[in-house]
């Protein structure tokens, strides 16, 4: 699957925990991530993701010299764990729903339509970020795709989080829903492992570290 306040970008603990549960030999009875919540907080990831991306700009701004491989890394986690796996399991199992339902059809298609320019900004940034360490053409086409990545998607997620994915649960049968949230948890285990979603936000977490954005004390207002 930004400026981005982002519904889904509040990962609590506890759900943490429950989200490798099965992956861990929990009972089937114990309770599981619903694909709303899933979804959403895959959500949380992008959202931190971009955070790292408006510290990027910050830094390139004041002309303040980093590792441009940080915003490789953070690029190809959303290409790998934002665009191939959350908006393929949204463009695969969730707007498929809608357009049938015929429910929020044109919000479905702006949104797919973002899912496929958002790719095409990813790939510029995984172009441009490596020569980006020195003023020109490639920093100006990092800094303006970022910015672009960063305005489509604040809106667009949460945009889903309050419009789109509360209503899934109406549209299906409690045999399908069930059925869709075990169908993400096992594409999520075939492509990264057990414990993939603690994996890529221990992988954000470190990006976080990189750019000295990782305190969250240092963004309580001090007035």
């Amino acid at each position: 699957m930004t400026g981005v306040a982002i519904a889904g970008s509040l990962i609590l603990p506890s759900a943490i925990v429950a989200k490798g549960r099965k992956g861990n030999g929990a009972k089937k009875d114990e309770a599981e991530v619903t694909p709303p919540e899933d979804l959403m907080r895959e959500h949380g990831v992008l959202d931190r993701l971009l955070l790292v991306y408006e510290a990027a700009l910050r830094k390139l701004a004041s002309n303040e010299d980093f590792d441009p491989a940080i915003i490789t890394n953070a690029a190809g986690i959303v290409r790998d764990f934002i665009e191939n796996y959350h908006e393929k399991s949204e463009e695969e199992a969730v707007f498929p729903r809608f357009k049938k339902a015929g429910k929020m059809v044109s919000l479905v298609d702006t949104l797919l339509m973002q899912h496929q320019a958002g790719r095409r900004v990813t790939q510029t940034i995984l172009q441009a970020a490596p020569g980006s360490r020195k003023d020109g053409d490639d920093r100006k086409r990092l800094v303006a795709s970022i910015q672009s990545f960063i305005t489509m998607y604040r809106p667009h997620a949460a945009r889903e989080d309050t419009d789109l994915f509360p209503l899934l649960r109406d549209l299906v049968s409690a045999h399908e829903y069930d059925a869709m949230a075990e169908d993400f948890e096992n594409k999520e285990h075939r492509l990264f492992g057990d414990d993939g979603f603690e994996m890529m936000t221990k992988r954000v977490a470190g990006l976080e570290q990189q750019m000295e954005i990782h305190d969250l004390a240092q963004f309580t207002p001090r007035q």
